[in-house]
């Protein structure tokens, strides 16, 4: 066993032989948005992240499924049609699966995946002097909340529902390559913690502490008018509960701002720790595959605050 569960890393990684080791995660949950097709390629994407959060690359998926007894079966066609789109984007085999009645539908995948013992990305390699670089802007929690409501504006549910069929795979590619090999120094992807709660287990298993410049964050269309408006999930207070106290503001940093940082994302994007000398050099990378690659923070020696927030 290579990766664990006791530093709270996006998968576990299992050493097969002395160039192969096995990266296994599994997620699923209720639909986000309406659109059923829709929701089956966002739970594919969001199922797939944690191999590349891992450095690794997909390889086969076991579909979880529940679904009511009395429901169309041509919404569970779409979902799985919508989630085998992604997953044979990913070059993933979907080889089976499991369904069960349930009154809820809930959707996912196990995934398996591939990675070089010696080339595992984990959220405890992060060292002072790095740049943190995140790949996908926030705010799909709290614009899911909306849509919930029927509150959310066309325009942010177009937004917000790409960035969730984007796979990382794009992202991962150019930071698991040659020229970044030495130079990335942790990896992760951020969740349903919030980029706060990831950003936490990146400090926390790294010994080192972590400043977040939060207007370089970038963020959904809607984000902030959403949390104006109190479309708040109830994961992003049991995230702001659980990992406020390790952090810390600039009087500056206005309350919607602070607020979106504990935002449970869906299919999130990379959070990124990489030598400084080479942040600018893999974001241009990044951003010229077409990965919106943005520098929003700094690690440094371990302080008695875990994250300031600017």
């Amino acid at each position: 066993m290579l990766v664990g569960f006791d530093k709270a890393d996006d998968a576990g990684v299992y050493q097969i032989s002395p160039d192969y080791a096995l990266v296994q995660t599994v997620d699923f949950f209720t639909p986000i948005v309406d659109d059923p097709h829709t929701f089956g390629q966002i739970a594919a994407v969001n199922s797939l992240s944690d191999v590349y959060a891992m450095g690794g690359r997909p390889l086969t998926a076991l579909a979880l499924v529940c679904f009511p007894e009395d429901a169309d079966l041509a919404i569970l066609e779409k979902i799985l049609a919508g989630g085998l789109s992604k997953m044979i984007e990913a070059g993933c085999t979907v080889v089976g699966g499991h369904s069960i009645r349930d009154p809820e539908i809930k959707f996912g995948y196990s995934v398996t995946g591939t990675v070089h013992p010696q080339q595992v990305l984990t959220n405890a390699g992060a060292k002072p002097g790095d740049a943190l670089l995140f790949t996908k802007a926030l705010g799909t929690g709290v614009i899911s909340t909306a849509i919930k409501k029927q509150s959310a504006l066309p325009d942010w549910v177009a937004a917000a529902s790409k960035s969730m069929t984007t796979l990382n795979r794009a992202a991962a590619a150019v930071v698991t390559s040659a020229a970044f090999r030495e130079s990335v120094h942790a990896l992760t992807d951020v969740t349903g913690f919030g980029l706060i709660g990831h950003a936490r287990e990146v400090a926390l298993a790294s010994n080192v502490s972590i400043e977040i410049h939060s207007r370089r964050v970038p963020l959904l269309p809607g984000a902030l008018e959403c949390v104006r408006a109190g479309h708040v999930p109830g994961g992003l207070k049991a995230n702001r509960d659980f990992a406020e106290c390790v952090v810390e503001y600039e009087d500056s940093v206005p309350e919607d701002r602070r607020t979106i940082l504990f935002d449970p994302q869906t299919a999130g994007g990379l959070l990124i720790s990489v030598a400084a000398s080479h942040a600018a050099e893999l974001t241009a990378s990044l951003q010229g595959e077409g990965v919106d690659a943005a520098f929003i923070g700094t690690i440094h020696k371990h302080r008695k605050t875990l994250i300031r927030v600017l």
